[in-house]
């Protein structure tokens, strides 16, 4: 015999709405205490709430609250990935500027990107929502919302910035890093990526964070690299700027040390103010470091003077992995190359207290 909670259940495809409404209000907290309710009958629950985000907005509300709760359970993710129609409602509902619920639908893609599925959006073409894109590529589209849609401008209410926790997960895949580093064609050959890089600052957590994993995530196809560091002169991407920003403050350097800083990173404001999130800043960090595998990218981060903004940023950290991911990099790019005199271990010593080189690779971590 179902239970009462059960029973509640059957009514969210009942076809009176006040009835489903009040189903809907009543199970949203328990899509996140008994997600297993929502399984039952083969996952009728959930094909029930695909459903409801069509419906009218309160429910639809509910039901995407629900689905974002319980799209963690591997069943339901494939359950909503694989299911072409409902992604293409999810999309046709984010593209629209009227959609009082976008957010949310934000929140569940970016849930839905934890299947490898996803990375479907990259080749689904779907219709061009004028004025918006000029795509027929569902991620572009989706990078159009992001883009033009900050800060509600596009959609008067809603940010889009959940999208870059997407973006993030699909640069975490050999084919979504080539989307993200290719020229598109279906808009004037501009790279995707670049795009984005502008965000490493802006006012949402959510939005710089989502960014910094995106960049750091295609900073592995390390072919690309050398596009990656070329300035706007080179048809580049200028990525260094957009990763040195956050790393700085309003502190003042000394002529040797500005003599090659980008022009970007000089006479900042009185004001200019560090990442305050500690993660956000190592993971600007962790893909610095990963630029520092090819030669030709250790002299770009030489020449540019990222060592004395290094140095800075250390001298004001709190945080540990923010000091070590620091020490990491400044051994890699100040302790010269292979057959050269380390002309900058002083300078090294400096940020690593006083450990040198050869003290350093001879420590042994021990789980």
């Amino acid at each position: 015999m179902p239970s009462e909670l059960e029973e509640l259940v059957e009514f969210l495809h009942h076809g009176n709405t006040e009835i489903r409404q009040i189903a809907a209000e009543n199970l949203v907290g328990y899509s996140s205490a008994q997600p297993s309710l929502f399984k039952r009958n083969q996952l009728e629950p959930i094909s029930d709430l695909k459903l409801l985000i069509k419906d009218y907005t309160p429910i639809s509300k509910n039901a995407l609250t629900m689905l974002i709760n319980v799209s963690d359970d591997e069943e339901v993710l494939k359950c909503l990935v694989d299911d072409e129609k409902f992604v293409e409602d999810m999309l046709r509902k984010v593209t629209d500027p009227q959609n009082g619920n976008c957010n949310l639908q934000c929140m569940l893609l970016a849930n839905m990107a934890k299947s490898p599925s996803i990375t479907k959006l990259l080749t689904l073409k779907r219709d061009v929502p004028k004025p918006l894109s000029t795509s027929p590529i569902a991620i572009d589209q989706l990078l159009d919302c992001f883009v033009k849609g900050a800060d509600g401008s596009y959609n008067p209410k809603a940010d889009y910035d959940y999208l870059s926790y997407l973006f993030a997960d699909l640069a975490k895949h050999s084919e979504g890093r080539a989307h993200f580093l290719s020229p598109r064609a279906e808009d004037s050959n501009i790279v995707p990526l670049t795009k984005m890089l502008v965000f490493t600052e802006h006012k949402a957590t959510i939005r710089r964070r989502g960014v910094a994993n995106t960049i750091k995530n295609c900073a592995f196809d390390v072919p690309a690299h050398g596009a990656l560091l070329a300035g706007d002169e080179a048809q580049g991407a200028n990525l260094l700027p957009y990763l040195l920003l956050p790393l700085m403050g309003s502190e003042e350097y000394a002529d040797e040390d500005t003599e090659g800083m980008l022009d970007e990173c000089q006479l900042l404001d009185p004001d200019k103010a560090r990442e305050p999130q500690a993660d956000i800043v190592v993971t600007h960090l962790e893909t610095l470091l990963l630029l520092t595998a090819t030669r030709e990218a250790r002299d770009t981060l030489r020449q540019v003077k990222v060592y004395p903004i290094l140095r800075e940023l250390h001298s004001h950290a709190e945080n540990d992995d923010v000091k070590e991911n620091v020490d990491r990099i400044v051994q890699t790019i100040m302790r010269g190359e292979e057959g050269e005199v380390r002309e900058d271990e002083k300078k090294l010593r400096e940020v690593t207290n006083g450990t040198s080189v050869d003290e350093e690779e001879q420590m042994v971590e021990v789980a």
